[in-house]
């Protein structure tokens, strides 16, 4: 990999995906995975709940297993949920009793994050609604971390990357908050560029998830719900970090691993 893509001279780092991750996070002290359709939304509602979250690579054949290995729920495919059921939607987390410990896969955010655990110091999940919460534990706890910022994105049908306009946001709203503290010649231009992104919707972003392909996406296939939950700007202070394979929440304890 050529190394200029490594943005190792920016203490603020961003990328977009798996390849991203796996370019920017290596040399970081704190990894920050951002998938507001719906994975990182869906693991803040969670731990709001008091429900921990594994990652794990999309839901095939071996998840069943790695769930009953840590003694956990294991969120079935949004497409299959049934009432009582759990799934990526958030909404289904809200309506959930008796979860403590949650498997919850998904091909983006999830899986980055599964294999970001063994790549970086410190792995945390972060969307719009707990943004300020994450970037002020980053600043309080770490205040002269390097700190990559991946947007999870989307996948087409073939499987590449769709870079998705939710996840550009939440990544700036992130890195807009660590610029308060770090100053913005901390920040790659790839990260300074989210931050502008963040700026262009942050009073509309209600309307902004909505419109955008994949809010128009969830709503439909029945799940606006989904989109109304990730537009809670700053509805969540939970700090969610990939501790022993599970994500916590640090926000009172100030726990990483």
């Amino acid at each position: 990999m050529n190394t200029t893509h490594r943005q190792f001279d920016s203490r603020i780092r961003f990328d977009w995906g798996a390849t991203g991750a796996a370019a920017i996070a290596d040399t970081a002290d704190v990894a920050v995975v951002v998938d507001v359709l719906s994975f990182t939304t869906t693991l803040s509602v969670a731990l709001d709940a008091g429900i921990e979250v594994l990652p794990y690579r999309w839901r095939d054949e071996t998840a069943a297993d790695y769930a009953a290995a840590h003694d956990a729920a294991l969120a079935v495919r949004r497409s299959e949920g049934t009432e009582g059921t759990v799934s990526l939607s958030p909404g289904t987390i809200r309506a959930a009793r008796g979860i403590e410990r949650l498997v919850l896969p998904s091909p983006n955010g999830s899986s980055i994050a599964y294999t970001l655990q063994s790549a970086t110091s410190i792995c945390l999940g972060a969307s719009l609604r707990n943004f300020h919460a994450v970037a002020e534990w980053i600043t309080r706890q770490h205040p002269t971390a390097v700190v990559a910022v991946v947007a999870a994105g989307e996948k087409w049908p073939d499987g590449s990357l769709r870079p998705a306009v939710e996840d550009l946001w939440g990544a700036g709203a992130v890195i807009a908050e660590l610029v308060e503290t770090c100053g913005p010649q901390s920040l790659s231009p790839e990260a300074d560029q989210a931050r502008c992104a963040w700026a262009a919707i942050a009073d509309r972003v209600t309307g902004a998830l909505r419109d955008c392909a994949s809010g128009r996406e969830l709503a439909s296939i029945g799940f606006a719900d989904d989109v109304a939950i990730a537009s809670e700007v700053r509805g969540s202070t939970c700090v969610p970090t990939l501790h022993d394979h599970r994500f916590v929440d640090a926000s009172s304890t100030g726990c990483a691993r």
